[in-house]
Order: structure tokens, then C-alpha cells, then sequence
């Protein structure tokens, strides 16, 4: 099996790749990159790896025309920029000391040693210019059988940076197989080292948690974070904030019927995970429709269709139950309706706060109504 696809065969990656194989390093794209390309996804951003110095990396970059950025040269990244392009290109390492998130770390001259420090097995996958896989860790085995696996023992993994514990649920909810058990060595591992979660900064932990909610069913790495205590960890709070977090953000809405955690939701959302002022105030609208009794047509009129569907999800959770067949319908149906009055069919008769007040009654009514009260009706 080789790495294929434009990331790798333009003109610009090509340019970077053979700046360092013609002084004769080793020129490898390694992580994303080639995990993505061959599980057909698209890719983004090309890393590369190679057992030139930065300085070399410098030097070799002004010889052949491109730029060299400096970007992370204490840790042996050098951005190089062709054609408009950036590439990371960073010398293989190997960990001496390891502090959390802070390591001390040595050049290397082996890709062995460069992979042997790197999370995922899947993430230890390096191809050449042509394309050639260079798998030193068995890591393609595992993209293709769908094994969220550490390189070697998990608990060293997640010491290095408690990050990694997110890292692998979201892992899990984008590349691993839902149907097989998870790694039962690192569900152990991360289930020791939760409290470490509290050592990372809510920027981090919120755009992790971003990532996995993304997946297109996040539903049983959260699950495997509540049952290793890492969902509570992360929240600061109850792991019933399960229902909740499935209907945070557009990405990692619940969909087609799913049914998230049960329990309550937290009521400052923020204290959780670092939102936006909108998310925030979308997410305790959600919360709070969910708590009424309203009709699933209500929740679709007054939230619209993807949050009306999701406070009706995050109810049943709460409640244990399933919802009515055709809810889904119900809610779109809910939120394509029309108020047919207007604050000038009011007036001059009311202004100010009372036309206000009674525009709002009639607005209840007609919902009430099931949206059959006509514009006369309301009027009279």
C-alpha cells in the first residue's frame, strides 16, 4: 500500500521533500497527512519529518528559493513556505525528561526513535516522496482494523500530556470501530490519570472536546468517558451532563433518533468548557426548553429545527424515554411555521410595552392552538 493523492504529488510538497533528500537526509511526511490519505479523507496540512538539524533545514531552504520560518525551532520545527504553502518540517526527536506537557527532548537520527514518541500508532505513519509507507510501529494494521492504540504503554503516553487522554475518545469517536471494545490498557491508564485533565488549560480541553463532537457519532467515546470518570474530570461536574454535552455545538448535534446521557445539564456552561457569549446563551435556551413540557412542534417553533430536535432528544435522555414516532417531523414541522401577525396589526390601539405584552400573548395562543388559530381569530 502506498500514500497517494495532490497533498503529496504537488509541486510545492515535492519542492520540500527533495530540499532535504538531495543533501541527503531522510525526507518523510508523517502523521495526519498520510493517515487521512489512506482512509480516503482529505487532507489539509503535510508535516514532515526528517533527521536534518533546523539549522540544516534553514540553509537548505534559502538554497533552493523558499522561505524558512523559524516557527518552532526550539523544538525542532522549521515552517517551510513554497509557494505560498507552509510545511512544518520538524528533526526526529526522541524524549529525555517529560513533564506533563513540557518534555526535554534530543535530536534523533532513527525514525524508529521519532516514532517511538509519538501518540497513536496510527500517527506513526511516515511515506516518501514516492509515496512508500515507512510504518515502524505497526500502525497501518491498526488504521485499517480501526484500533485506537498508544505507542507503547499507555500511562507513559498520557503522563507526557494529559491531553492525550481526550485525544484518544476523540480518536476513538473519528477513526475507531464502535462495534469492538476499546483499548481496555488505555481505558485503564486514562481512568487513572483523569485528575491530570485538571491540569490543562480550558482552551485546550474545549477545542479537544470541539474535535470530538464533530465525529459523526460521538456518542460511544462519551459514553467510555463517563464510565472511566474522564467526562466528569473534563466538566468539573456530574457526568449527567452527558444528554447536554451531545447538543453543545452544531458539530456534534445528536442525530437521526439518538439518545444522549441522562440527567440534568449544568446551568453555567462556561465553567466547563470555554464558550463563545452565542454558544452559551444557545446552549441554556436548549437546556431550558428541554425542561418544559412543550410539544415537539413548540420546541421546532421556538428554537428552530436543530435545537428544537436537540432539547427534544436531551428531554427523553433526562426522562428514559423514547420519544413518539414522527417527532422529527413534528419539530421541522414546528419550525417552518409563520406567526401571521405583526406588532402593526396592534396598533394604534396598544404601544410601548403594553403592545408588546400582547403581542406575545397571541403569539402562546396561536402555538397552543397547534398554529391553527388564523390571523382574524387572533384579532377578535
Amino acid at each position: 500500500m502506498k500514500a497517494s493523492g495532490a497533498w503529496l504529488s504537488d509541486a510545492p510538497t515535492q519542492a520540500v521533500l527533495a530540499m532535504l533528500s538531495r543533501a541527503g537526509h531522510q525526507a518523510l511526511c508523517v502523521g495526519g497527512c498520510v493517515r487521512d490519505a489512506l482512509i480516503g479523507r482529505g487532507v489539509a496540512d503535510v508535516d514532515i519529518a526528517t533527521d536534518a538539524r533546523p539549522e540544516a533545514v534553514v540553509t537548505l531552504a534559502k538554497d533552493a528559493g523558499l522561505k524558512a520560518v523559524p516557527t518552532g525551532i526550539d523544538h525542532g520545527t522549521v515552517t517551510v513556505v513554497a509557494e505560498g504553502r507552509g510545511y512544518e518540517v520538524t528533526t526526529f526527536r526522541r524524549d529525555v525528561e517529560t513533564f506533563g506537557r513540557h518534555a526535554v527532548i534530543a535530536y534523533a537520527d532513527r525514525v524508529e526513535e521519532d516514532a517511538a514518541r509519538r501518540d497513536f500508532t496510527m500517527n506513526a505513519l511516515y511515506a516518501r516522496a514516492d509515496g512508500t509507507l515507512v510504518d515502524p510501529l505497526g500502525g497501518l494494521a491498526d488504521l485499517v482494523q480501526r484500533r485506537v492504540r498508544f505507542v507503547g504503554p499507555p500511562a507513559d503516553r498520557i503522563r507526557e500530556d494529559y491531553l492525550r487522554i481526550l485525544r484518544f475518545f476523540r480518536f476513538q469517536a473519528h477513526f475507531g470501530d464502535p462495534f469492538h471494545p476499546m483499548d481496555p490498557d488505555a481505558l485503564a491508564a486514562c481512568a487513572a490519570h483523569a485528575d491530570g485533565i485538571g491540569q490543562l488549560s480550558r482552551e485546550r480541553v474545549g477545542a479537544e472536546i470541539r474535535k470530538l463532537l464533530a465525529a459523526p457519532d460521538p456518542s460511544p467515546a462519551l459514553r467510555g468517558m463517563a464510565e472511566t470518570g474522564v467526562l466528569e474530570a473534563t466538566l468539573r461536574g456530574p457526568a449527567r451532563a452527558l444528554g447536554a454535552l451531545l447538543v453543545l455545538l452544531p458539530g456534534g448535534r445528536a442525530r437521526g433518533g439518538r439518545r444522549g446521557g441522562g440527567g440534568g445539564a449544568p446551568r453555567d456552561p462556561d465553567a466547563a468548557l470555554r464558550l463563545t457569549r452565542a454558544e452559551a446563551r444557545d446552549l441554556a435556551r436548549i437546556v431550558d426548553h428541554a425542561g418544559t413540557d412543550a410539544p415537539p412542534a413548540a420546541l421546532g417553533y421556538w428554537l428552530g429545527a436543530a435545537p428544537g430536535a436537540d432539547a427534544a432528544l436531551l428531554r427523553a435522555a433526562r426522562a428514559r424515554e423514547l420519544l413518539p414516532e414522527g417527532w422529527a417531523s413534528e419539530v421541522a414541522r414546528g419550525a417552518a411555521q409563520r406567526f401571521p401577525l405583526r406588532a402593526a396589526d396592534l396598533m394604534p390601539a396598544l404601544s410601548g410595552p403594553a403592545l408588546g405584552r400582547r403581542l406575545r400573548e397571541l403569539e402562546w395562543r396561536w402555538v397552543a392552538s397547534d398554529f391553527r388559530l388564523t390571523r382574524a381569530q387572533l384579532l377578535t
